[in-house]
C-alpha cells in the first residue's frame, strides 16, 4: 500500500513555491501525492512531481460544478488514475431523491472520465455520516445508486466525527473503498486541532487493516496550529514505524 500526502496540507507553501514545496515533500520520503484543483497547475505540477520521483495516483477536483474534460485532461498530464469529487454541499444529502441526483451525476462523470482512461470517485466530510435516511448514513446510501465503476475515498476522521466508528464503516463499504484519508487529532470540527498522525486520538491501524485492498492511504492535515512540515514528517515517520 502506498502512503500519499494531500497537498491540500501544504496549500499556503504551494501557493508561494511550488517546484520548492514539491521537492521538500519528496525529500521527506514520500513517494506519492493527491493534488487538489490542478488544472491550472497541472503542466508545472507534472514537472515537479516527474523531477522529484513522485506519483500523483489520486486528485481532488470539483467534478460536478467544473469541465470535466477539462480536469480530465489535466488529471492525464499528471498521470492521476482517480480523480474524486472532494464536496457536494450538505444541503444535497437530506432526501434520498437528492442523493440519487448526485450518484447520477457521480456515474456520468465516470463514464465520460472512462473515455481519459481515468476512474473516479466521492470523498466524505462528516456530514454524509451525520445525515440519515430511515436510518442510514447517506454516505451509504449513495453507494445504493452509484455505478460499480465509482470508488469512495473514505475521509475516516470525519466519518468518527460525524459519529461512526471508522473501521465498522470501511468493512460495510467494503471494495466500494480504494483510498482513504488518514488524518489525527481530537475528533472535533475545529480544523486547527487537527494534528500528526498517531498523535490524536484516531485508531489509525484499526481504519487500515478495516480495507485490505487499500490503493493509497492520503495523510492530510485540514489545517495545524504549528509548522505544517514537522506534522507531515511525523505523520510519515509514524505510518513507516507502524508497518514494520
Amino acid at each position: 500500500m502506498t502512503y500519499s500526502l494531500q497537498l491540500y496540507t501544504l496549500r499556503t507553501a504551494m501557493g508561494e513555491d511550488l517546484p520548492g514545496t514539491i521537492k521538500r515533500v519528496a525529500d521527506l520520503g514520500y513517494t506519492a501525492v493527491e493534488p487538489y484543483n490542478f488544472v491550472a497547475t497541472a503542466e508545472q505540477l507534472a514537472e515537479a512531481l516527474s523531477s522529484n520521483g513522485l506519483s500523483a495516483p489520486s486528485g481532488h477536483a470539483p467534478l460536478l460544478r467544473a469541465d470535466q474534460d477539462e480536469i480530465f485532461e489535466a488529471a492525464r498530464t499528471l498521470g492521476i488514475g482517480t480523480v474524486i469529487d472532494p464536496h457536494v454541499e450538505r444541503s444535497h444529502w437530506t432526501t434520498e431523491e437528492d442523493i440519487k441526483a448526485t450518484a447520477e451525476a457521480l456515474n456520468a462523470a465516470a463514464k465520460k472520465g472512462a473515455e481519459y482512461g481515468i476512474r473516479v470517485g466521492y470523498h466524505n466530510h462528516e456530514f454524509e455520516l451525520e445525515e440519515r435516511i430511515d436510518g442510514t448514513s447517506a454516505l451509504e446510501v449513495l453507494t445504493r445508486y452509484l455505478d460499480p465503476e465509482v470508488v469512495l475515498e473514505v475521509d475516516t476522521y470525519w466519518a468518527a466525527v460525524g459519529g461512526e466508528d471508522p473501521a465498522e464503516l470501511l468493512r460495510r463499504l467494503g471494495d466500494r473503498v480504494r483510498f482513504v484519508h488518514i488524518k489525527d487529532g481530537p475528533l472535533t470540527r475545529n480544523d486547527k486541532e487537527q494534528v500528526a498522525v498517531g498523535h490524536g486520538s484516531m485508531r489509525v491501524w484499526d481504519v487500515l487493516d478495516a480495507v485490505p485492498g487499500l490503493e493509497a492511504a492520503v495523510v492530510e492535515l485540514d489545517d495545524f496550529d504549528g509548522d505544517v512540515f514537522t506534522a507531515v514528517a511525523d505523520s510519515l515517520t509514524y505510518l513507516d514505524e507502524g508497518k514494520k
